[in-house]
Parts: C-alpha cells; sequence; structure tokens
C-alpha cells in the first residue's frame, strides 16, 4: 500500500508509519498505551464530541456571528454589526521522528484559541450528540426588487406596523377630515406606505454612500420601527464611517422639505394637505431620532466616527458610542412617558390617561429595548472584529495523512495514529487529492468492522470550494467556508501541497472562545 510523506506525494512502503507533514496544529494522545479491548487498531488523537456543522452553522452560532461581516445602518433603532480581518501565521514546527507520539501544538498557537481540549480519540469517541440543523438562512421577508442591484425586503413586522399606523392616523383624520367617513382608513394605509417609503429612500442613501465606497451591501429590510442596510463590511477610514450614517438623515431632512414644499400651493384642510403635512412631520422625526448620538442610530455612528478620528481607535469609538446608546435607551424609557404626561408634545395632560398613558409606556420600552440591544450588538461586533485575526486556517488546521481509496479503515487509522494525525484525506496512486474520509462517518464504523470497510465509503468528494488556502484567516476564511458549507475542508499551501485538514467544528469552537476572550 502507498503512504505519503510531507509533500503529500505517494511513497512505497508497507506497515511503517507516515512521516506527518509539518504544518496543522492539533492535540495527540498516546499511541503506545495498550488497549485491552483493541483490534490492533490505535485510535486518532483527539476528536469532537458531535458532527461538525455546516460551515454556515459553524460560524453563525452565536448573534454575533450569525453575520460577522455585516454593518446595519439602520434609520431607526436597530442593531449594527461591524466585522474586521485576518493577518498571518508563523509557519509550524515539523516532527522529525515518526516513531514517537508526536505533540503538534505549536508553540506559539494561543491556548484558549485551540480547537479542542477534549482528549477523548476519534476511533473510540461516541456517535455525534446533538448536531446542529442545517436549516436555510431567512431571507429577510417579501422581496419588493433590487434597486442598484441590491434586494429590498419587507419583514412580516412591517405588516404590524402597517397596520397600527393606519389606525392610528385614521383616528386623527376623524378629527380633522370628517366627512371621510370609513374611507379615512383608505388614506391611512396610503400613508403608512408613503412614510415607508421615504424610509426606503433614507436606506437607499446608506446603500448608495456605501456601493460609492465600494462596500458591498447584502440586502435592505423594512421592519419594525424603520429599516435596515446590512452592509458587509467596515468603512475603511473614520470620514467615511461619518458619511455613511450622515446620508440617511441627510435624506430624511431633504424629503422633509421637499413635502414642505409641496405643501405650500395645496390647501390645508384637505386630503393631499393633511397627507404632505403628515409625510413632512414623519420624516423630520426619523432624522432628528437618528441624529441622537447613541448606537446603532445614525448619530452613534457618527459620534464613533468623531471619536475614532480623534483616539485613531475604532474599538474606542465603538465602546463611547454604545455607551451613549444606552444612556440614550434609559432616558427613552424614562422621559418619553414624562414628556407625554406633562403635555410638551402638544396635547394636554388631562388628555394623557388612562390606555393613552398605558401605550406611551409600552412604545417607551419598545424603543428603549431595541435601543439598548442594538447598542450591546454593536459592543460584541466591534470585539468580534478584534478577535477575528485569531481564527486562522493555518492554526486550525488537523494534520492529515494520505490514504488510497482500497485502504481499510482500520489500516488508515493506525497510520494516521502513528503520523500524530488526526484526519484522512484519500488520493490516487499519484498522490492527487480525491476525497475526505468524514470524522462522523468513522465514528459511526464498530471496531470490528474498521478491517472491512474501506475508506472510501466513508469519504465525501473534494469540490473545488472545499480546498481552502492556508494562508486564509479572519474575515476571508469565514466567506470561505460559508460560501462552500461542508463539514471538513483540504488545506492545501499555494503550491497545492497538502497542509491537512479543517474542521468546520474546529473553527465554531475557536469562534466560540474568540469571542469569550476579553477585549
Amino acid at each position: 500500500m502507498d503512504e505519503s510523506g510531507g509533500s503529500g506525494q505517494p511513497r512505497s512502503g508497507t506497515d511503517r508509519p507516515a512521516k506527518p507533514h509539518a504544518g496543522p496544529t492539533a492535540e495527540t494522545t498516546d499511541p503506545t498505551a495498550p488497549d485491552p479491548h483493541d483490534d490492533g487498531t490505535p485510535a486518532v488523537a483527539p476528536s469532537t464530541e458531535r458532527e461538525a456543522p455546516h460551515a454556515d452553522d459553524a460560524t453563525e452560532g452565536t448573534d454575533a456571528a450569525r453575520q460577522p461581516a455585516t454593518d446595519d445602518h439602520a434609520d431607526g433603532p436597530a442593531a449594527g454589526s461591524e466585522t474586521g480581518a485576518g493577518d498571518a501565521e508563523h509557519p509550524p514546527t515539523p516532527v522529525t521522528d515518526p516513531g514517537q507520539p508526536a505533540d503538534l501544538r505549536k508553540p506559539d498557537t494561543p491556548h484558549d484559541l485551540h480547537p479542542t481540549e477534549d482528549h477523548r480519540t476519534l476511533a473510540h469517541s461516541g456517535a455525534p450528540k446533538n448536531p446542529p440543523p442545517s436549516s436555510p438562512q431567512p431571507r429577510g421577508g417579501l422581496l419588493m426588487g433590487r434597486p442598484f442591484g441590491v434586494p429590498v425586503y419587507v419583514a412580516p413586522s412591517w405588516f404590524l406596523v402597517a397596520a397600527l399606523i393606519t389606525w392610528v392616523f385614521g383616528g386623527q383624520l376623524d378629527r380633522v377630515l370628517p366627512e371621510l367617513g370609513a374611507a379615512r382608513y383608505l388614506v391611512s394605509l396610503f400613508f403608512a406606505v408613503a412614510f415607508y417609503a421615504s424610509v426606503l429612500v433614507h436606506e437607499l442613501a446608506h446603500t448608495v454612500a456605501a456601493l460609492r465606497f465600494k462596500l458591498p451591501v447584502r440586502r435592505i429590510q423594512l421592519q419594525f420601527f424603520g429599516g435596515v442596510s446590512e452592509i458587509e463590511k467596515e468603512a475603511e477610514t473614520p470620514g467615511r464611517e461619518f458619511v455613511l450614517a450622515f446620508v440617511g438623515p441627510l435624506l430624511s431632512l431633504v424629503l422633509a422639505g421637499v413635502f414642505y414644499l409641496a405643501m405650500q400651493p395645496v390647501e390645508p384642510g384637505t386630503v393631499p394637505g393633511v397627507l404632505l403635512a403628515g409625510l413632512m412631520v414623519s420624516n423630520l422625526i426619523v432624522a432628528a431620532f437618528n441624529l441622537l448620538p447613541g448606537l446603532p442610530l445614525d448619530g452613534g455612528r457618527m459620534l464613533r466616527a468623531v471619536v475614532w478620528k480623534i483616539t485613531g481607535k475604532p474599538m474606542s469609538g465603538t465602546i463611547a458610542a454604545a455607551w451613549v446608546g444606552r444612556a440614550l435607551a434609559v432616558c427613552v424609557l424614562i422621559g418619553l412617558p414624562l414628556l407625554t404626561q406633562s403635555g410638551a408634545l402638544g396635547s394636554s395632560a388631562e388628555d394623557n390617561v388612562g390606555m393613552d398613558t398605558v401605550m406611551d409606556a409600552l412604545l417607551a420600552a419598545i424603543l428603549a429595548a431595541i435601543i439598548w440591544t442594538g447598542a450591546g450588538n454593536s459592543l460584541r461586533m466591534a470585539r468580534l472584529r478584534e478577535h477575528l485575526p485569531d481564527l486562522r486556517a493555518r492554526t486550525l488546521t488537523r494534520r492529515a495523512v494520505p490514504v488510497e481509496s482500497d485502504t481499510p479503515l482500520s489500516e488508515a487509522l493506525r497510520r494516521a495514529n502513528d503520523a500524530g494525525a488526526r484526519a484522512l484525506v484519500v488520493v490516487d496512486p499519484e498522490g492527487t487529492p480525491l476525497s475526505l474520509v468524514r470524522e462522523a462517518a468513522i465514528v459511526g464504523v464498530p471496531e470490528h468492522r474498521r478491517p472491512w470497510v474501506a475508506v472510501s465509503g466513508l469519504a465525501q468528494d473534494l469540490t473545488d470550494g472545499m480546498r481552502v488556502s492556508a494562508e486564509l484567516a479572519g474575515e476571508d476564511l469565514l466567506d470561505t467556508l460559508r460560501a462552500t458549507p461542508a463539514t471538513e475542508y483540504l488545506v492545501v499551501e499555494e503550491t497545492g501541497e497538502i497542509y491537512g485538514v479543517l474542521s468546520a467544528a474546529d473553527v465554531e469552537r475557536a469562534f466560540v472562545k474568540a469571542m469569550a476572550r476579553p477585549s
């Protein structure tokens, strides 16, 4: 049977241990320890307790990770997120004595980012436990169009808000234009649609600015209390960040001015006059609210840009703007009901009793919760940006042993154990990789069956997307894994030489540990 050396090319041999590849980091067990119940098939070094998830699941285990490369600009209080990029890793230390147990961890590999602490072996681990479901990513609601090539979705929550606006504005129309009768609700529905069209213009301003700065925009979503532009990259400079945030409120102010000018030739007290006045006031409110200097509002992003410019540290700007956002949430929770009860918003204090008081308190609580949550998400995403460079394919890759397709599983595991490897790559007689033996399939084969099962029956064919460069790190690595969901990936050098196998489960654990580290 042919074995492969460190270069990944086949060489002749029989039962001699394969020379391990000098590269992937992994933890190993002692292959010389006897096992009275063993059938002569040594175990591969430590593995996971469950099946590796798809790349989407691996990188989206937390709300911070769910969209790690998204920078949301909201016209209302919606959460924002930010990302970072990775850097290179030093080459690992080769293992020169194939006859001894190999400690494959690099001396300079951060311990808290190592993918596994479990010392159970692959060959003796139990069946996968509670594998995460691989459900498709939600698309965001009803697709309305693709202006500038960016999809615009309307979330289901928008219909609830549209109904609420129709009801509330209809009540106001009943006092101003009682002759409309039931038709006032049709006019109110038109107002709700026109208002959210203004919100869409606000979001399109963010989108056009992002595209101008060559920042990809994933989508625009109209939802409860506003809209969100999901920008996949962060602005490179504080000046661009400021412009990107400011254009939204600026367009809302421009729209308010347009509606004010349109009111001038229209007779007051008519349906067009009331609609134009309502749209003017609503756009003024949207602009003023978003200019409040706290994340996740546009004003918070402007404050972040200013602090970033002064300190030279984007993290400092995020921390400052996020805490101001939390303070704003408290002010909204307490101040909005007090303002309403005091009559400062235009109605008499005697009128603001009973159900109106409850509604004001509920509205304040919802707004405060959204702002507080958005500020917290911004802090988490800033920490993600800070730690994303620690995710390196070269650091997380498992050492792999090349085997031919007809190699029995027990023999393949013996070679892997002798080489201190934790993965198997099926190659042709010329040493070209064909497929990857799935870890979940290995643990599902009983030990007494392993001498009779060929590795080819447990392998997944390689596709172009499953070949990952060893130099990938940070956001680039996560984007590559998301593009081709799989449980394992073949990691190769720039020369095409086999470096090892990357497990999506290892990336997931490293991601979670990186997020748990203090900033």
